[in-house]
């Protein structure tokens, strides 16, 4: 028996009290167990793992979120209303054009015995307006901001088409509303009906898949009780919009097979002539 010769390359260089025989693939140090980090081909040291961490690329966050916000999956319809809603409201500040006289819904332009002009396209035109009575352009920033978050994810989920008839409907069902229950000589712009027909839909699609919607509720309830106490909001539209959106959403969420197809059509269908039923039952009342 022969005994082997001691030396300092036996043991581990960042713990010289402990002997091996194990070397780093990559600098060719002598490492004990601790030190061992396992590597896609034998082993690796601490300091030499930590750099191969550091050399692989990392896509960054703001180019995830580019992606996600133009790529394949990109909510247009929701830009393209957005975009519709800017360019109308920088129209209505022109003055001189009159844009918002020609496009806000009355209850009076569907109801003959007013004497206003029948003008029952109004009730989809006045959704793409807003008010310019303040210096401070809120009523549409708030507006927009929550059709840029409900209507990315409810774009997503639903598909183009079903998604841009939910939101005509929504704040065609809040013009109905309004033509119900308002003031017919009040004239309303905003698109505040189909923002909350968007809420309605988020919750009914949220709550058949499963998920809490306690606070999303309150946040709704608060909006709702805000247009009631405050002067200028229809709270109208608000309600009509948000039992519309609804409705649209438990057809979808009713109809999700794809044999199911005709009788999606058919449902979304039936609750926008339900609405023309409304108003033409209302205009001759």
């Amino acid at each position: 028996m022969t005994s082997a010769p001691v030396s300092a390359d036996n043991y581990c260089y960042r713990h010289p009290g402990r002997q091996s025989f194990v070397l780093c693939q990559r600098c060719g140090r002598t490492i004990c167990p601790e030190c061992q980090v396992q590597a896609a081909v034998g082993v690796h040291c601490v300091e030499c793992a930590r750099r191969d961490r550091a050399s692989i690329p990392r896509p960054k966050r703001s180019r995830a979120v580019a992606r996600r916000l133009t790529g394949a999956d990109a909510p247009v319809v929701t830009y393209s209303l957005i975009a519709l809603c800017i360019v109308v409201f920088g129209l209505q500040l022109i003055p001189g054009l009159g844009v918002t006289n020609a496009l806000l819904f009355a209850p009076a332009y569907v109801q003959p015995d007013t004497g206003a002009p029948l003008e029952p396209w109004r009730m989809i035109t006045a959704i793409f307006t807003h008010s310019t009575a303040s210096l401070l352009p809120l009523h549409i920033l708030l507006n927009m901001y929550s059709l840029f978050i409900f209507g990315g994810v409810l774009e997503r989920m639903l598909g183009r088409g079903r998604f841009l008839a939910l939101y005509l409907i929504a704040g065609f069902g809040g013009s109905v509303a309004v033509d119900l229950l308002g003031d017919p000589m009040q004239g309303t712009v905003g698109a505040s009906g189909a923002i909350f027909g968007l809420m309605g839909a988020f919750f009914i699609i949220n709550r058949h898949l499963g998920g809490n919607s306690i606070q999303f509720v309150v946040l709704v309830v608060l909006n709702l009780a805000w247009g009631f106490f405050v002067p200028g909001i229809s709270w109208q539209a608000h309600v009509g919009g948000i039992v519309a959106g609804g409705l649209v959403a438990l057809v979808l969420v009713r109809t999700r097979n794809r044999r199911q197809r005709t009788a999606q059509i058919v449902g979304v269908t039936g609750i926008a002539v339900a609405l023309v039923a409304l108003t033409v039952i209302r205009a001759l009342v």
